[in-house]
């Protein structure tokens, strides 16, 4: 009896070690929420979201802790349209803490504006409680709310929400779009503060400034390429194929600026998608092997497994290829614009304030960018 108590502790120990050293060496997490004001004066705010949401991406992709790249999540939620239920407060969870990037770009050119009340207690609340927020201290969870009307609105008080929120190690940072002075008066600077998070204010209406550089088109075309190294498999791998360039296509339609930076997150770590995707699929642990071949597309069919092996591989080293190309571009891309000593330092946007606030609040917690 006591040969086998002694097992048995020994097994626990051993558990716990296992477990200790898996939580130890997770990827860090920076976990974001936007909440965003959807009523009739916010289409500039929309416009702005859609337009910079790459070049946001792409700030967060430099993150890392100890050498490791963090794990981007976004959240999305709208508040304040009357197409929304007034039972649910006018509020609309719109994903979840997600992964996967183009459902957020999917979900941010669907937004409607419509007129409404804008409830900011009663969205920070929903967040907060409705949203899977790591337990962990070295993650960095934040929640972005942008509006333009008091802070006071809805019978949800913003200051029991907002002090729930960051009894959970969630910041809250209030982006209000319109006059300084204005935002102080109307509490989205009290929001902020009772979360230890950042309070702005932007112009929703200003368009967002780009330099056009001569790499862009070299970018645009390597994103063609690199589009040819996904291999979709399982039921939704055509799908979410298709979703992939229609999200490629927004962008395109938005701005040269959105569809370069959109390029560049695809090259880089943050943006993966083994849920359809083979090759991630296989860098993630996936065996080929287990994957039926009703589930693989008609040129892989008739391969046996060294041969679909060999296939990926091929496909892999495309990808990093391309990947490294683009990024080598970037760079040249970047430094074009600081020689014309035309970066937009005056802008006042949405993703200006978002890249800004996230950078100060991520080096807080442990996390490294590297030097510009």
């Amino acid at each position: 009896m006591k040969t086998n108590l002694k097992f048995f502790l020994l097994l626990a120990l051993a558990v716990i070690s296992v477990n200790s050293f898996s939580q130890n060496n997770k990827n860090p997490k920076i976990q974001v929420a936007l909440l965003l004001d959807t009523s009739n004066s916010m289409d500039g705010l929309i416009d702005q979201a859609k337009t910079e949401l790459w070049s946001v991406v792409n700030e967060l992709a430099l993150a890392k802790t100890a050498g490791e790249q963090a794990i981007l999540e976004i959240a999305l939620y709208e508040y304040g349209n009357d197409n929304l239920t007034s039972e649910n407060g006018f509020i609309r969870k719109v994903l979840d803490l997600t992964t996967d990037l183009d459902k957020i770009s999917e979900a941010l050119f669907a937004l409607k504006t419509n007129g409404g009340y804008e409830y900011c207690g009663h969205v920070i609340d929903k967040a907060s409680k409705e949203l899977k927020w790591s337990t962990s201290d070295k993650d960095l969870k934040l929640i972005f709310i942008a509006g333009n009307e008091e802070f006071t609105q809805g019978n949800v008080d913003y200051k029991i929400s907002c002090k729930d929120a960051i009894s959970k190690g969630i910041i809250v940072n209030t982006i209000f779009c319109g006059n300084n002075d204005e935002g102080i008066n109307t509490f989205w600077k009290d929001g902020a503060d009772i979360a230890d998070g950042k309070y702005l204010n932007i112009d929703q209406n200003q368009v967002v400034a780009y330099i056009s550089t001569p790499f862009d088109t070299q970018i645009s075309d390597l994103n063609s390429k690199l589009n040819q190294t996904y291999v979709a498999y399982g039921e939704i791998g055509n799908d979410m194929k298709t979703r992939q360039e229609t999200q490629d296509e927004n962008a395109r339609g938005q701005s040269s600026y959105t569809s370069v930076n959109r390029t560049i997150s695809k090259s880089s770590g943050v943006y993966v998608n083994s849920s359809w995707d083979l090759v991630d699929a296989t860098d993630k642990g996936k065996k080929i092997s287990d994957i039926k071949d009703d589930e693989l597309p008609e040129e892989m069919k008739k391969m046996n497994d060294s041969e679909k092996e060999v296939y990926l591989k091929e496909k892999k080293e495309d990808r990093v290829k391309i990947q490294n190309e683009i990024s080598d571009l970037n760079k040249k891309r970047l430094e074009y614009i600081e020689e014309q000593n035309k970066l937009n330092s005056e802008s006042n946007t949405l993703g200006v304030a978002m890249i800004n606030v996230v950078h100060e609040q991520a080096v807080k917690v442990g996390f490294t960018f590297p030097k510009k």
